[in-house]
C-alpha cells in the first residue's frame, strides 16, 4: 500500500518520497514500543525487572501486541528479563483466532553469541512460532540446543536489522512490534526502519549510570533539522504516551492488518 505524496512538495522531492515509500512498503510495518523513566532509562542495573508502566498502559501494550504479527526483542532481553511476549487478554486472543490468526503473535530474537537458554519463557510459553536470528557460525550449535523449540535463521556473519526485517517480510509478516532492549531499539532506529515509535514516560527517575538506557549512541534519522512528527500525546494514568511517526505509512496503514 502506497502512502499519499504531499501536494506541496516539488517534483524532485516527490520522486524521492515515492521511491522511499515504495521501498518501505515492501517491508513489514515496524512499531517500536518501550517505557522509560524521566531520565531515559529502561530499567535499573540489577534485578528484579523495574515496572515503569502502570496497569492501564500494560493493557494498551497488550492491544498493540494483538495488532501485530511478530514481537521482537534482543537476546540480552531474553536473558535478562525472561519475558513471555504473549497477548494476555483472552478476548484479544479470541479476536485474533476469529480473524484466522494464531492466538498470540510470533516471537523473534536476534543473537550474536547464540547464548540462549531453552528453558527461557520466550521458548516455553505460547503456542506460536519462535524465530531466532543468528550468525551462520553459531547456527548449527544453536539448532542442536533449541531443537524444535524455535526456528533458527542464519543471516551471514552477523545479522543486521534490515536483513531480519527482509526475512520476516518473505515469511508473510506485515506488522512487527519491537520491544527492546536498548541495543535493538538503537539498531532499528539508526537503520531508519521504524514507521512509528510508542514512547511511554514514567513519572520518576532512575539515576543510575549503569542502568540500560532507551538508546545507545548512534546516527539517528531524527535530528534537530529532521524532527519526528508527533501524532499522539495521551496521559494514561500517571504515564504519558508519546507516539511519533517516522514514515507516511502511519497515516494510511489499516489497524489490525496482520497475517500471522
Amino acid at each position: 500500500m502506497s502512502a499519499p505524496i504531499p501536494a506541496t512538495v516539488g517534483p524532485v522531492a516527490r520522486a524521492a518520497f515515492a521511491e522511499e515509500t515504495a521501498v518501505m512498503s515492501d517491508l513489514p510495518y515496524v512499531t517500536l514500543s518501550c517505557c522509560v523513566s524521566l531520565d531515559g532509562y529502561l530499567d535499573t542495573a540489577r534485578p528484579p525487572k523495574l515496572a515503569l508502566s502502570n496497569a492501564a498502559d500494560f493493557d494498551r501494550v497488550d492491544e498493540v501486541r494483538a495488532q501485530n504479527d511478530v514481537i521482537l526483542v534482543g537476546a540480552r532481553t531474553v536473558r535478562r528479563d525472561d519475558p513471555r511476549l504473549l497477548v494476555r487478554s483472552s478476548e484479544r486472543q479470541d479476536r485474533r483466532e476469529a480473524e484466522g490468526r494464531c492466538r498470540t503473535p510470533w516471537k523473534a530474537t536476534v543473537t550474536l553469541s547464540g547464548d540462549l537458554d531453552p528453558a527461557a519463557r520466550f521458548f516455553t510459553l505460547g503456542d506460536t512460532t519462535k524465530l531466532v536470528y543468528c550468525p551462520r557460525g553459531v547456527a548449527d550449535a544453536l539448532r542442536r540446543r533449541l531443537g524444535t523449540l524455535a526456528t533458527v535463521v542464519a543471516l551471514g556473519d552477523e545479522p543486521t536489522m534490515p536483513a531480519v526485517l527482509a526475512d520476516l517480510g518473505e515469511r508473510g509478516v506485515r506488522r512487527l512490534m519491537v520491544e527492546g532492549g536498548g541495543t535493538t531499539l538503537t539498531e532499528f532506529l539508526a537503520a531508519d526502519l521504524v514507521d512509528e515509535l510508542h514512547l511511554a514516560v514514567a513519572p520518576f527517575f532512575v539515576g543510575d549510570p549503569d542502568a540500560p538506557r532507551f538508546v545507545r549512541d548512534a546516527d539517528f534519522p531524527w535530528t534537530s533539522d529532521h524532527r519526528a512528527r508527533l501524532v499522539e500525546a495521551r496521559p494514561i494514568g500517571d504515564v504519558v504516551l508519546l507516539r511519533y511517526a517516522r514514515s507516511e505509512r502511519v497515516d494510511v496503514w489499516p489497524p489490525g492488518a496482520g497475517r500471522t
